[in-house]
């Protein structure tokens, strides 16, 4: 039951626990930095123009074919 619980995901793309730990916690400072630029941009339009966006689409690539 452990095993599946903390092990099966990160197997299915192929990384250790700790890996995929790694990951995603890079992946959530990510987005935490998007939702910043994000907000920063709904109050002051002239800044941030494109940084949420572009740090989606660089989130997209490094996930769209992890575990195929």
């Amino acid at each position: 039951m452990l095993s599946r619980l903390f092990l099966s995901h990160p197997r299915s793309v192929d990384e250790t626990y700790f890996e995929h730990m790694r990951f995603a916690a890079w992946f959530a400072g990510k987005l935490f930095a998007a939702g910043g630029a994000a907000l920063v941009h709904a109050l002051f339009p002239c800044c941030f123009e494109k940084t949420a966006s572009g740090i989606v689409a660089e989130l997209y690539e490094r996930t769209h074919n992890r575990g195929r």
